[in-house]
C-alpha cells in the first residue's frame, strides 16, 4: 500500500496516491548517484552554475504554477507559495555567483613550504525534507550541494509528492545531467537502509526533534556526516522601548506566517512588564484580524493546517496548556467543517516550565508571558529545550550588546522577523539540532576539509 499521498488539507478530498520505491530502484538510484558524482564533481564551477542559473529562471517562471500545488498539498496561500518559489531561485543564484569563491582553497601557515585547506565535495547526500516548506528546504540543500559537486537523493514528506516531482522537473529543465538530483519516495525503514548503504556520503534533515534523533542515530551509526535542522520553540522578546506597533504587527505575522507552520516563526511572546497589558490587548487583536480561509483566495492570511492529524495534536496541546492553567484570550477551538484549519490562538498565564509549555507548538497559537528585568527575561527565553532563532525588540543598542550571548539561539534577529537568507548560515542549538544551511558554512558542510602540505 502506498504511504505517499497528495490530500488537499482544504476540503480533505484524496486527489491521488504514490507508491514506494522498490529494493531495485532504490539500488539503481543508488549506482547513478556514485557513477552521476563522478562526472559532476569533475565539471568546472562555471557548467554547475549554468545548471543552478537556469534552474532560478525556471523557479521564477513557474512560480504561480508551483504555489498551487503547494497550495492543494499543504495549505499554503498562493502569495507565501510565489514567494517561497521565488525565495529558491535566489538561492541557486547566490551559490551560482558566490560557490567557487567559498570553495577556492584557502593559504595557511605550516612549517612546510606551502599549506592549503581545500574543500571538496563528498558524494551522494539524502535530504529529508518536511512538508511545511516544501521547494525552500529542498532548494536550501541543494543549490550548495550541488554548487559544491555533490549530487543529492531527496526523500520528501510523504504528504508533497507533487512539490517533490515537480523540484525533478525544474532541474530537468535546467539541465541537470542525469543521477545529479534523484526523487525517492521511502519509508522510514527505507530511510533507515539507504543512510547505511556504503554508496551514500551524508545525509541532511529538516524536521521534528523525533525524526533528527532517528535520522542521527542511523547516520552515526554508519558514520555518515550529518546537518540536522530541528524544531523551535523562537522567543519573541519585547522591551518597553521598542517600537510598539511595529512589534505587535511583526508578532502577528510571524506567529500566522505559513499558518503558523514554521521552525522559525517566533511561539513565545515576552513582554516587558510595564507594557504587557497593552501588547496583549493589541496583539489579539492582530491575530483576530487574520482571515483564514482557502489558500488559494484572494485576501486569505492563512490557510489549514496541512493535515487533519497536525490539527488534532495541536488541540491536545492547547487543552493541555488549558489543563496547565493557561487562559485562552482568542481562538482555541477546532473549527467545524470539512479540512483541517485552525484559528489565530493567544494563550495567557502557562507556567513557561509546564510540560505544555516545553513542546513545539506547530500551528498559529502563541503564548505570551510578562516578565521584569533583562535576567528574567533570557531565563524565560532559554527555558525550553529548543535554540532555533529568537527576536529581539529594543531600541538600546547596549542591551543587545548584553543579551544576545546570553540567549541560546542559532539566530537573533533585533527589532526585525526571524528569516532564512541564503546570505547567512543557518541552524540552531540544544535540540533545535546541529550543523548549518546556507552561506558559506552551509556549502562546506558536505564537503572534505583537505590539508595540504608542501615541502
Amino acid at each position: 500500500m502506498s504511504q505517499y499521498q497528495t490530500l488537499d488539507p482544504t476540503t480533505g478530498e484524496l486527489i491521488e496516491t504514490y507508491e514506494l520505491a522498490t529494493a531495485s530502484e532504490i539500488d539503481a538510484a543508488l549506482d547513478l548517484a556514485a557513477k552521476s558524482f563522478g562526472d559532476w564533481r569533475r565539471l568546472p564551477f562555471a557548467a554547475r552554475a549554468a545548471v543552478l542559473m537556469r534552474a532560478a529562471a525556471r523557479l521564477e517562471a513557474q512560480a504561480g504554477e508551483l504555489a498551487l500545488v503547494a497550495a492543494l498539498e499543504m495549505g499554503k496561500t498562493l502569495a507565501e507559495g510565489e514567494a517561497e518559489v521565488k525565495k529558491c531561485a535566489a538561492a541557486c543564484r547566490f551559490y551560482a555567483e558566490r560557490g567557487e569563491e567559498f570553495l577556492r582553497p584557502v593559504a595557511a601557515e605550516s612549517d612546510g613550504s606551502e599549506a592549503w585547506v581545500r574543500y571538496e565535495p563528498l558524494g551522494p547526500v539524502l535530504a529529508v525534507m518536511p512538508w511545511n516548506f516544501p521547494f525552500w528546504q529542498v532548494f536550501r540543500f541543494v543549490a550548495p550541494a550541488l554548487a559544491a559537486g555533490n549530487v543529492a537523493i531527496l526523500k520528501h514528506a510523504s504528504s508533497t509528492p507533487r512539490c517533490a516531482l515537480a523540484i525533478g522537473r525544474v532541474l530537468t529543465e535546467a539541465g541537470a545531467p542525469v543521477g545529479v538530483f534523484q526523487n525517492l519516495f521511502l519509508s522510514r525503514e527505507q530511510v533507515s537502509e539507504v543512510i547505511a548503504d556504503r554508496r551514500l556520503r551524508g545525509v541532511t534533515l529538516t524536521g521534528s526533534t523525533r525524526a533528527g534523533r532517528e535520522v542521527a542515530a542511523a547516520a552515526g551509526k554508519v558514520l555518515k556526516p550529518m546537518v540536522m535542522e530541528l524544531g523551535g520553540s523562537d522567543p519573541f522578546i519585547i522591551f518597553g522601548d521598542a517600537d510598539f506597533d511595529e512589534a505587535v504587527k511583526v508578532a502577528a505575522q510571524s506567529r500566522c506566517l505559513n499558518a503558523g507552520q514554521s521552525c522559525i516563526s517566533a511561539k513565545r511572546f515576552l513582554v516587558e512588564d510595564a507594557i504587557f497589558p497593552r501588547f496583549r490587548d493589541a496583539f489579539v487583536a492582530a491575530m483576530e484580524a487574520k482571515k483564514v480561509g482557502d489558500p488559494r483566495a484572494k485576501g486569505v492570511d492563512l490557510g489549514p493546517l496541512a493535515r487533519k492529524d497536525l490539527r488534532e495534536e495541536l488541540a491536545r496541546q492547547v487543552a493541555a496548556a488549558v489543563a496547565a492553567g493557561a487562559e485562552v484570550l482568542c481562538g482555541g477551538q477546532t473549527p467545524p467543517g470539512p479540512g483541517a484549519f485552525y484559528p489565530p490562538t493567544v494563550l495567557e498565564a502557562l507556567d513557561p516550565h509546564s510540560p505544555a509549555a516545553q513542546e513545539e507548538l506547530f500551528g498559529p497559537v502563541a503564548a505570551i508571558y510578562p516578565f521584569r528585568g533583562e535576567q528574567a527575561a533570557v531565563a524565560l527565553a532559554n527555558a525550553t529545550p529548543y535554540g532555533l532563532g529568537a527576536s529581539l525588540w529594543t531600541a538600546d543598542r547596549e542591551r543587545v550588546q548584553r543579551l544576545v550571548p546570553e540567549i541560546e539561539a542559532g539566530s537573533i534577529f533585533v527589532n526585525g522577523l526571524v528569516k532564512s537568507d541564503p546570505r547567512l548560515p543557518f541552524g540552531g542549538v540544544k535540540d533545535s539540532g546541529f550543523g548549518r544551511e546556507l552561506a558559506a558554512e552551509g556549502l562546506r558542510e558536505f564537503t572534505n576539509v583537505k590539508t595540504l602540505w608542501i615541502r
